[in-house]
């Protein structure tokens, strides 16, 4: 953790994806339709509290939502859902902070966050990729 801290120095923004180093942050599989998953991922953003649902695309598959950091800085957060087969989701997180300088590590928090929130709400559904 100390090491995201000190990237999050300089750097303000953190994502998801196939080719992350950090397993942490490789892209999530649910055995669920596109549907479902974005219901689910919906429903934890409207009640985990500091989120705030702002857009929802279902035809390009993105969710952006706004989080308030404790120091006040804002986050947008945008969840992209992937139909890689009628059975089988992919998720993808991307989070920046707005303003200038780094984020001590805090938008790699929101997305760990995220992703734990999830996974235990599907955890019957999750894909070992």
């Amino acid at each position: 953790m100390l090491k995201r801290t000190l990237i999050g120095l300089v750097r303000s923004h953190e994502t998801t994806g196939e080719k992350a180093r950090d397993p942490l942050l490789k892209t999530r599989y649910y055995k669920l339709s596109k549907d479902q998953v974005w219901e689910e991922i919906t429903a934890v953003l409207k009640k985990t509290p500091g989120y705030k649902l702002l857009h929802e695309v279902p035809n390009v598959g993105e969710i952006i939502a706004e989080r308030r950091t404790m120091t006040g800085r804002t986050q947008d957060v945008t969840l992209t859902v992937i139909a890689i087969n009628p059975v089988k989701t992919a998720v993808d997180i991307y989070s920046a902070s707005r303003g200038s300088l780094g984020d001590l590590g805090s938008n790699y928090r929101t997305i760990l966050d995220i992703y734990k929130q999830l996974d235990r709400k599907l955890a019957a559904h999750k894909v070992a990729e």
